[in-house]
């Protein structure tokens, strides 16, 4: 199985709750006259599979299914949106500041940053998030957008969304893989 398949059915099985694959490594023969004498005896190194940083690492994965799938329309891919995009994964991760309040039936989190490019980043995700999300799991998300940031509502489990937080309810759902493909690809995933 070619690895764009391989992608596309670990991306396709994690948005239906499916696990991902396990990463094959990939190998290559050697070809300097020492590796060649390895390489008679079946030997084969392990090839390095980290890209570094991790949002250079989703580019880089979604570069590679457009790149092996014969049908890409070039003409609408925007890799630049995903990089976007991707930024703003990052700003509201590590600096948004959240204030959560437990209300009956889950939690209010007040999510804000004094940086008006991290605000920028919160509204994007949140109002993304909460058009993705609404309903999985039997929550209902709803979502403001405030001076600094935005406001998003979860109802549906006192205990476990309070537990999640802000950021760990941004990750249910498992949908940012096929979300990413449709950015790079020009399609709107929201």
């Amino acid at each position: 199985m070619n690895n764009f398949k391989m992608l596309a059915i670990a991306i396709v099985g994690s948005c239906f709750g499916g696990a991902l694959p396990a990463q094959q490594l990939n190998t290559i023969p050697m070809d300097s006259d020492h590796d060649a004498h390895m390489a008679s005896t079946n030997e084969l190194l392990s090839a390095p599979s980290e890209g570094g940083q991790s949002a250079f690492s989703a580019i880089q994965e979604i570069v590679e299914i457009l790149l092996n799938d014969p049908v890409t329309d070039w003409v609408n891919v925007d890799i630049e949106a995903l990089r976007l995009h991707l930024i703003d994964m990052h700003n509201v991760t590590i600096y948004a500041d959240i204030k959560m309040e437990k209300i009956e039936g889950g939690a209010k989190f007040h999510v804000s940053s004094d940086d008006p490019k991290v605000a920028r980043s919160i509204s994007n995700m949140t109002m993304a998030h909460t058009a993705v999300a609404d309903g999985i799991m039997g929550w209902q998300l709803t979502s403001v957008l405030t001076e600094n940031g935005a406001a998003l509502t979860a109802i549906g489990d006192d205990e476990v969304l309070p537990a999640l937080g802000f950021i760990g309810l941004m990750t249910v759902g498992a949908h940012h893989q096929s979300h990413h493909l449709a950015i790079a690809t020009g399609a709107s995933p929201h």
